[in-house]
């Protein structure tokens, strides 16, 4: 491991979480966040919830209930008004969340002879009154044990038809992309079927989310009209292997960007992240699908 580089991201992280601690009653810029971080909104989010195990979006809600919690000690301020604070826009929306965060209502909270302020968390950070903000222990879920391999891939070009929309909806453009591909007899000349991700589904609307379904196909091959010609760049990457469910590639990615890069001595590069798949759910049981993620480093 490179400790400038893991401190890199713990500065990062850090910077960020002192960021939102500070700032709990504006509006949360994620785009604001990863600049300051130097990284794209994409790799951002997911390393920031790999390594604080929650998304920044949800520290500042946290924060935000804590804090309520704490002025719901002063007994002559209005529940309504401690709702508001938090960002709630309704008594009853502040009372559900409040209730899931501490098994009360915001009155029964009230009547706790020593109530906690803190709700559980794995990064060990807390509203404070006093303003301090603590050093955030970074998780570990097991991305820093996982199998990841360094590569040099070359530059790929691919046939891709886009999908905007939910990352789990993505099938309907692979359908889309054989209907076309297929006949045209471009399946047979390519080498490998992967799908490309452009947005962080954590910061992104599900229905604003870009991917590409695509097929790497040889230089000088005709592209089939419908779709379209990308190139991915040729460089270093990090790949893990997952076998399973599709299903669980979110968890993968969280552990490989959020924990396994932080603590590798690498940085996250510019380009795009890919998933290649070796085998398809017509050829093997879902427990059985092999699928390749490659991250690109600097």
């Amino acid at each position: 491991m490179k400790p400038d580089t893991r401190s890199f991201y713990a500065r990062a992280v850090q910077s960020a979480i002192e960021h939102i601690a500070m700032h709990l009653d504006d509006a949360l810029e994620l785009e604001a966040l990863a600049r300051v971080a130097c990284l794209s909104p994409f790799h951002f989010h997911r390393v920031f919830r790999g390594m604080v195990g929650e998304t920044p979006l949800e520290l500042t809600r946290r924060l935000r209930l804590e804090r309520a919690a704490w002025r719901l000690r002063d007994k002559e301020r209005a529940v309504t008004e401690i709702a508001f604070d938090a960002g709630y826009e309704t008594h009853e929306a502040f009372t559900r969340a409040f209730r899931s965060g501490y098994s009360a209502s915001p009155s029964g909270f009230r009547l706790r002879k020593y109530p906690r302020i803190e709700i559980a968390a794995p990064c060990g950070v807390h509203y404070r009154a006093d303003g301090v903000i603590a050093q955030f222990i970074a998780r570990d879920s097991g991305g820093l044990t996982m199998e990841v391999d360094i590569k040099d891939m070359p530059k790929l070009r691919v046939a891709t038809v886009r999908h905007v929309g939910p990352y789990n909806q993505i099938p309907k453009a692979f359908e889309h992309l054989g209907a076309v591909a297929g006949p045209a007899g471009l399946v047979e000349k390519a080498s490998a079927m992967i799908a490309i991700f452009h947005d962080d589904p954590e910061s992104t609307p599900q229905d604003q989310l870009r991917s590409d379904a695509a097929l790497v196909v040889p230089e000088g091959v005709k592209m089939p009209d419908g779709l379209v010609e990308q190139h991915i760049s040729a460089g270093c990457y990090a790949r893990t292997v997952h076998v399973g469910p599709y299903e669980q590639l979110g968890d993968v990615w969280a552990r490989l960007l959020g924990e396994w890069v932080p603590a590798s001595g690498n940085r996250i590069g510019g380009g795009v992240s890919y998933e290649i798949y070796t085998n398809t759910p017509g050829e093997v049981p879902k427990e059985q699908l092999r699928t390749e993620l490659y991250v690109p480093l600097a």
